[in-house]
Protein backbone atom coordinates (compact mmCIF):
# COMPACT_ATOMS: atom_id res chain seq x y z
CA UNK A 1 0.00 0.00 0.00
CA UNK A 2 2.74 2.78 1.00
CA UNK A 3 4.48 1.57 -2.26
CA UNK A 4 1.40 2.97 -4.33
CA UNK A 5 0.78 5.82 -2.31
CA UNK A 6 4.25 6.69 -3.11
CA UNK A 7 3.53 6.13 -6.95
CA UNK A 8 0.76 8.29 -7.25
CA UNK A 9 2.34 10.70 -4.90
CA UNK A 10 5.15 10.82 -7.37
CA UNK A 11 2.82 11.02 -10.83
CA UNK A 12 1.22 13.90 -9.07
CA UNK A 13 4.50 15.58 -8.65
CA UNK A 14 5.66 15.15 -12.67
CA UNK A 15 2.23 16.18 -13.81
CA UNK A 16 2.18 19.58 -11.85
CA UNK A 17 6.01 19.74 -12.99
CA UNK A 18 5.00 19.51 -16.37
CA UNK A 19 2.02 21.53 -16.27
CA UNK A 20 3.79 24.14 -14.65
CA UNK A 21 6.79 23.91 -17.55
CA UNK A 22 4.32 24.34 -20.03
CA UNK A 23 2.29 27.24 -18.41
CA UNK A 24 5.82 28.82 -18.22
CA UNK A 25 6.57 28.18 -21.90
CA UNK A 26 2.86 29.18 -23.44
CA UNK A 27 3.54 32.99 -20.34
CA UNK A 28 7.14 33.35 -21.92
CA UNK A 29 5.60 32.96 -25.96
CA UNK A 30 2.83 35.28 -24.89
CA UNK A 31 4.83 38.26 -23.66
CA UNK A 32 6.68 38.42 -26.51
CA UNK A 33 3.96 38.29 -28.57
CA UNK A 34 2.45 41.09 -27.07
CA UNK A 35 5.63 43.17 -27.24
CA UNK A 36 5.47 46.08 -29.82
CA UNK A 37 8.27 46.41 -32.25
CA UNK A 38 11.05 49.08 -31.29
CA UNK A 39 13.59 51.05 -33.18
CA UNK A 40 12.33 50.92 -36.37
CA UNK A 41 14.94 51.47 -39.46
CA UNK A 42 14.86 51.37 -43.00
CA UNK A 43 18.01 51.92 -45.55
CA UNK A 44 16.71 52.53 -49.16
CA UNK A 45 19.81 52.57 -51.37
CA UNK A 46 19.48 53.33 -55.20
CA UNK A 47 21.59 51.20 -57.29
CA UNK A 48 23.95 52.84 -59.26
CA UNK A 49 23.47 56.53 -57.12
CA UNK A 50 26.21 58.82 -57.64
CA UNK A 51 26.99 62.07 -56.21
CA UNK A 52 26.14 63.41 -60.42
CA UNK A 53 23.31 60.55 -60.48
CA UNK A 54 21.83 60.69 -57.35
CA UNK A 55 18.97 59.08 -58.18
CA UNK A 56 20.82 55.73 -59.73
CA UNK A 57 21.69 54.74 -62.76
CA UNK A 58 18.66 54.58 -64.90
CA UNK A 59 17.77 50.39 -64.04
CA UNK A 60 15.15 51.38 -61.36
CA UNK A 61 16.60 48.66 -58.40
CA UNK A 62 16.32 49.67 -54.64
CA UNK A 63 17.99 47.44 -52.23
CA UNK A 64 16.03 47.85 -48.96
CA UNK A 65 17.49 46.92 -45.32
CA UNK A 66 14.66 46.64 -42.62
CA UNK A 67 15.42 45.96 -38.51
CA UNK A 68 13.57 46.26 -35.81
CA UNK A 69 13.41 45.05 -32.26
CA UNK A 70 11.24 42.49 -31.83
CA UNK A 71 10.03 41.91 -35.14
CA UNK A 72 8.80 39.18 -37.19
CA UNK A 73 7.51 40.57 -40.26
CA UNK A 74 7.78 43.70 -42.37
CA UNK A 75 5.60 45.09 -44.92
CA UNK A 76 6.70 48.13 -47.00
CA UNK A 77 3.97 49.91 -49.14
CA UNK A 78 6.33 51.02 -52.11
CA UNK A 79 4.70 53.84 -53.25
CA UNK A 80 3.25 52.90 -56.41
CA UNK A 81 0.91 50.58 -55.47
CA UNK A 82 2.64 47.32 -54.45
CA UNK A 83 2.85 46.42 -51.22
CA UNK A 84 5.98 43.75 -49.81
CA UNK A 85 6.27 41.84 -46.77
CA UNK A 86 9.01 40.10 -46.00
CA UNK A 87 10.66 37.98 -42.80
CA UNK A 88 14.46 38.85 -43.09
CA UNK A 89 14.32 42.54 -43.26
CA UNK A 90 15.92 42.32 -46.77
CA UNK A 91 15.38 42.57 -50.43
CA UNK A 92 15.70 44.58 -53.50
CA UNK A 93 13.01 45.92 -55.57
CA UNK A 94 12.86 47.19 -59.60
CA UNK A 95 10.83 50.24 -60.24
CA UNK A 96 9.72 50.33 -63.10
CA UNK A 97 7.50 53.24 -64.63
CA UNK A 98 10.01 55.42 -66.83
CA UNK A 99 11.19 59.11 -66.04
CA UNK A 100 12.47 60.37 -62.40
CA UNK A 101 9.76 59.62 -59.86
CA UNK A 102 9.60 59.99 -56.42
CA UNK A 103 8.08 57.73 -54.57
CA UNK A 104 6.47 57.95 -50.65
CA UNK A 105 7.21 54.34 -48.59
CA UNK A 106 5.46 53.20 -45.77
CA UNK A 107 7.12 50.66 -43.62
CA UNK A 108 5.51 48.75 -40.94
CA UNK A 109 7.41 45.78 -38.45
CA UNK A 110 5.06 43.14 -36.40
CA UNK A 111 5.16 41.03 -33.49
CA UNK A 112 1.71 39.74 -34.01
CA UNK A 113 -0.57 42.05 -33.64
CA UNK A 114 1.81 44.76 -32.51
CA UNK A 115 3.62 47.01 -35.01
CA UNK A 116 5.61 49.89 -35.69
CA UNK A 117 5.66 52.19 -38.90
CA UNK A 118 7.57 54.89 -40.53
CA UNK A 119 7.82 56.65 -43.61
CA UNK A 120 10.13 57.66 -46.00
CA UNK A 121 10.62 58.94 -49.57
CA UNK A 122 13.23 58.67 -52.25
CA UNK A 123 13.61 59.45 -56.07
CA UNK A 124 14.17 57.26 -58.71
CA UNK A 125 15.35 57.38 -62.39
CA UNK A 126 14.31 54.70 -64.54
CA UNK A 127 15.72 55.31 -68.02
CA UNK A 128 13.64 54.39 -71.02
CA UNK A 129 14.16 50.60 -72.51
CA UNK A 130 13.21 49.65 -75.92
CA UNK A 131 10.78 46.56 -75.79
CA UNK A 132 9.50 46.66 -79.19
CA UNK A 133 10.45 47.97 -82.55
CA UNK A 134 9.96 47.80 -86.39
CA UNK A 135 12.18 49.61 -88.31
CA UNK A 136 11.53 48.62 -91.61
CA UNK A 137 14.86 47.93 -92.71
CA UNK A 138 14.00 44.56 -94.63
CA UNK A 139 12.31 45.32 -98.47
CA UNK A 140 9.81 43.12 -99.40
CA UNK A 141 6.52 42.26 -96.88
CA UNK A 142 6.34 43.46 -93.39
CA UNK A 143 8.03 41.05 -90.97
CA UNK A 144 5.07 38.44 -90.31
CA UNK A 145 6.70 37.72 -87.18
CA UNK A 146 5.13 40.92 -85.89
CA UNK A 147 2.36 41.69 -88.37
CA UNK A 148 -0.50 39.99 -89.75
CA UNK A 149 -2.71 41.21 -92.67
CA UNK A 150 -6.43 42.04 -92.24
CA UNK A 151 -7.79 41.25 -95.38
CA UNK A 152 -11.32 42.54 -95.82
CA UNK A 153 -14.05 43.38 -98.18
CA UNK A 154 -15.46 46.90 -98.61
CA UNK A 155 -17.45 48.21 -95.26
CA UNK A 156 -16.48 45.60 -93.09
CA UNK A 157 -15.50 48.42 -90.75
CA UNK A 158 -16.67 52.44 -90.79
CA UNK A 159 -18.47 52.15 -94.23
CA UNK A 160 -14.93 52.37 -95.75
CA UNK A 161 -14.89 51.80 -99.52
CA UNK A 162 -11.26 50.03 -99.94
CA UNK A 163 -10.50 45.96 -99.93
CA UNK A 164 -7.79 45.75 -97.74
CA UNK A 165 -5.20 43.22 -99.41
CA UNK A 166 -1.99 41.24 -98.84
CA UNK A 167 -0.67 42.45 -102.67
CA UNK A 168 3.02 43.95 -102.66
CA UNK A 169 0.79 47.11 -104.52
CA UNK A 170 -0.95 48.08 -101.38
CA UNK A 171 1.65 47.16 -99.06
CA UNK A 172 5.18 47.17 -99.27
CA UNK A 173 8.40 48.10 -97.52
CA UNK A 174 11.03 49.70 -99.50
CA UNK A 175 13.82 51.46 -98.95
CA UNK A 176 13.86 51.27 -94.67
CA UNK A 177 10.07 52.76 -95.30
CA UNK A 178 7.17 50.85 -95.02
CA UNK A 179 4.42 51.98 -97.77
CA UNK A 180 0.68 51.75 -97.64
CA UNK A 181 -0.85 52.66 -101.00
CA UNK A 182 -4.64 53.33 -101.49
CA UNK A 183 -5.46 52.34 -104.90
CA UNK A 184 -8.79 53.66 -106.98
CA UNK A 185 -9.72 50.11 -108.65
CA UNK A 186 -11.98 47.77 -109.39
CA UNK A 187 -11.02 45.05 -107.12
CA UNK A 188 -13.44 42.13 -105.74
CA UNK A 189 -16.13 44.02 -104.25
CA UNK A 190 -14.76 47.81 -104.27
CA UNK A 191 -13.54 50.40 -106.33
CA UNK A 192 -10.66 51.05 -103.99
CA UNK A 193 -7.59 49.15 -102.48
CA UNK A 194 -5.26 49.52 -100.12
CA UNK A 195 -3.56 47.82 -96.68
CA UNK A 196 -4.08 47.36 -92.82
CA UNK A 197 -1.53 45.66 -90.60
CA UNK A 198 -1.67 44.50 -86.76
CA UNK A 199 -0.23 43.04 -84.44
CA UNK A 200 -2.81 41.24 -82.44
CA UNK A 201 -1.34 37.73 -81.17
CA UNK A 202 2.27 39.01 -81.61
CA UNK A 203 2.45 41.94 -79.58
CA UNK A 204 1.28 43.47 -77.05
CA UNK A 205 1.53 45.75 -73.92
CA UNK A 206 0.65 47.77 -71.19
CA UNK A 207 2.12 51.24 -70.52
CA UNK A 208 5.21 52.61 -72.26
CA UNK A 209 5.86 54.95 -75.16
CA UNK A 210 4.98 54.50 -79.15
CA UNK A 211 6.99 56.53 -81.20
CA UNK A 212 5.83 57.15 -84.74
CA UNK A 213 7.66 58.72 -87.53
CA UNK A 214 5.18 58.99 -90.52
CA UNK A 215 4.54 60.76 -93.49
CA UNK A 216 0.73 61.31 -94.20
CA UNK A 217 -1.25 60.83 -97.22
CA UNK A 218 -2.83 63.36 -99.71
CA UNK A 219 -6.44 63.43 -101.26
CA UNK A 220 -9.82 64.42 -99.95
CA UNK A 221 -11.13 60.63 -99.00
CA UNK A 222 -7.74 59.47 -97.67
CA UNK A 223 -8.33 58.71 -93.49
CA UNK A 224 -4.81 57.43 -92.61
CA UNK A 225 -4.04 55.96 -88.35
CA UNK A 226 -1.83 54.67 -86.29
CA UNK A 227 -3.07 53.26 -83.18
CA UNK A 228 -4.22 50.44 -81.06
CA UNK A 229 -7.13 48.53 -79.88
CA UNK A 230 -7.47 46.56 -76.63
CA UNK A 231 -6.17 42.58 -76.57
CA UNK A 232 -9.61 41.69 -75.39
CA UNK A 233 -11.67 42.99 -78.12
CA UNK A 234 -12.68 39.11 -79.29
CA UNK A 235 -14.23 38.49 -75.84
CA UNK A 236 -15.95 42.26 -74.83
CA UNK A 237 -15.77 44.18 -77.74
CA UNK A 238 -15.33 47.84 -79.46
CA UNK A 239 -15.42 49.99 -77.40
CA UNK A 240 -15.51 47.67 -74.22
CA UNK A 241 -11.82 47.17 -75.33
CA UNK A 242 -11.00 50.97 -75.40
CA UNK A 243 -8.97 52.02 -78.66
CA UNK A 244 -5.87 54.54 -78.51
CA UNK A 245 -5.69 56.90 -81.65
CA UNK A 246 -2.49 58.50 -81.56
CA UNK A 247 -2.26 59.51 -85.65
CA UNK A 248 -5.16 59.58 -87.18
CA UNK A 249 -5.87 62.33 -89.97
CA UNK A 250 -8.63 62.74 -92.74
CA UNK A 251 -7.84 64.15 -96.12
CA UNK A 252 -10.91 67.00 -96.19
CA UNK A 253 -8.83 68.37 -93.43
CA UNK A 254 -5.26 68.66 -94.37
CA UNK A 255 -2.44 69.09 -91.91
CA UNK A 256 -4.24 68.71 -88.51
CA UNK A 257 -3.41 65.17 -86.63
CA UNK A 258 -6.32 64.03 -84.02
CA UNK A 259 -5.99 61.73 -80.91
CA UNK A 260 -8.03 60.12 -79.71
CA UNK A 261 -9.87 57.82 -76.68
CA UNK A 262 -12.49 55.34 -77.29
CA UNK A 263 -14.65 53.66 -74.28
CA UNK A 264 -17.90 53.30 -72.97
CA UNK A 265 -20.52 55.87 -73.61
CA UNK A 266 -17.51 58.14 -75.41
CA UNK A 267 -16.78 56.06 -78.01
CA UNK A 268 -17.53 57.42 -82.04
CA UNK A 269 -17.67 61.39 -81.92
CA UNK A 270 -15.76 60.90 -78.62
CA UNK A 271 -15.43 63.66 -76.37
CA UNK A 272 -11.60 62.78 -75.26
CA UNK A 273 -9.96 63.88 -78.91
CA UNK A 274 -6.91 66.32 -79.04
CA UNK A 275 -5.75 67.94 -82.32
CA UNK A 276 -2.74 69.80 -83.21
CA UNK A 277 -1.71 71.63 -86.44
CA UNK A 278 0.64 69.50 -88.48
CA UNK A 279 2.03 71.93 -90.94
CA UNK A 280 3.48 69.50 -94.48
CA UNK A 281 2.69 66.59 -92.77
CA UNK A 282 1.91 64.93 -96.37
CA UNK A 283 5.35 66.62 -97.35
CA UNK A 284 7.65 65.77 -94.53
CA UNK A 285 7.70 62.91 -91.93
CA UNK A 286 7.33 64.01 -88.52
CA UNK A 287 7.05 62.16 -84.98
CA UNK A 288 4.26 60.86 -83.28
CA UNK A 289 4.47 60.34 -80.11
CA UNK A 290 2.06 58.53 -77.47
CA UNK A 291 3.30 58.28 -73.63
CA UNK A 292 1.05 56.03 -71.68
CA UNK A 293 0.67 55.24 -67.87
CA UNK A 294 -1.78 54.01 -65.82
CA UNK A 295 -2.31 58.13 -64.77
CA UNK A 296 -2.09 59.23 -67.43
CA UNK A 297 -2.18 59.23 -71.57
CA UNK A 298 0.02 62.37 -73.41
CA UNK A 299 0.57 63.05 -76.57
CA UNK A 300 2.90 64.97 -79.16
CA UNK A 301 4.00 65.25 -82.51
CA UNK A 302 7.19 66.11 -82.66
CA UNK A 303 8.09 66.53 -79.25
CA UNK A 304 5.74 69.26 -78.27
CA UNK A 305 2.67 68.40 -75.92
CA UNK A 306 -0.85 69.02 -77.26
CA UNK A 307 -3.54 66.58 -75.28
CA UNK A 308 -3.15 65.06 -71.72
CA UNK A 309 -6.08 62.13 -71.06
CA UNK A 310 -6.20 61.57 -67.16
CA UNK A 311 -6.61 58.00 -67.11
CA UNK A 312 -8.12 56.07 -64.16
CA UNK A 313 -9.07 52.63 -63.42
CA UNK A 314 -12.74 53.49 -64.84
CA UNK A 315 -11.38 53.44 -68.38
CA UNK A 316 -9.98 50.55 -69.76
CA UNK A 317 -6.99 51.61 -70.61
CA UNK A 318 -5.04 49.73 -67.93
CA UNK A 319 -4.48 46.59 -69.86
CA UNK A 320 -2.70 44.92 -72.68
CA UNK A 321 -3.45 46.75 -76.22
CA UNK A 322 -1.71 45.94 -79.58
CA UNK A 323 -0.75 48.41 -82.66
CA UNK A 324 -2.35 49.04 -85.90
CA UNK A 325 -1.44 50.88 -89.51
CA UNK A 326 -3.85 51.53 -91.83
CA UNK A 327 -4.98 53.69 -94.79
CA UNK A 328 -8.79 53.63 -95.22
CA UNK A 329 -10.59 55.29 -97.91
CA UNK A 330 -13.80 57.28 -96.96
CA UNK A 331 -15.94 55.87 -94.75
CA UNK A 332 -17.74 57.48 -91.51
CA UNK A 333 -15.20 60.12 -91.40
CA UNK A 334 -12.88 60.20 -94.39
CA UNK A 335 -16.04 61.07 -96.44
CA UNK A 336 -16.73 61.20 -99.70
CA UNK A 337 -13.46 60.42 -102.36
CA UNK A 338 -12.31 63.03 -104.74
CA UNK A 339 -13.08 62.27 -107.77
CA UNK A 340 -9.60 62.93 -109.25
CA UNK A 341 -8.27 60.85 -106.80
CA UNK A 342 -6.09 57.91 -108.47
CA UNK A 343 -3.57 57.03 -105.56
CA UNK A 344 -1.44 57.96 -102.44
CA UNK A 345 0.82 56.43 -99.79
CA UNK A 346 1.15 56.33 -96.13
CA UNK A 347 4.81 55.68 -95.42
CA UNK A 348 5.93 54.87 -92.14
CA UNK A 349 10.09 55.83 -91.30
CA UNK A 350 9.46 53.34 -87.80
CA UNK A 351 7.28 52.14 -84.74
CA UNK A 352 9.47 52.15 -81.45
CA UNK A 353 7.49 51.23 -78.35
CA UNK A 354 9.63 52.07 -74.79
CA UNK A 355 8.71 50.52 -71.49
Amino acid sequence: MKKYLFRINLIIMLNCLLFISCSSSNSDDSEAGDITPANLNVTATIVGATTQNPNGDGSGVVNFTLSATNARLYRIALGNGETKEVTNGSFSYTYTASGTKTYVLYVSAYNGMKFVSTSLSITVLVEQKLVWSDEFNTDGAPDPTKWNFMIWDPGHVNSELQSYTNRSENTIVEGGVLKIKAIREKYGKGDFTSGRLESNGKFDFTYGKVVIRAKVPTGVGTWPAVWMLGSNIGSVGWPACGEIDILESVGKEPHINHSSLHSPGRSGNTPDTGVINVPNDNTEFHIYTADWTASYIKFYVDDQLYYTFINTDKFPFNKNFYLIVNLAMGGVWGGPVDPNFTSSTLEVDYIRVYN
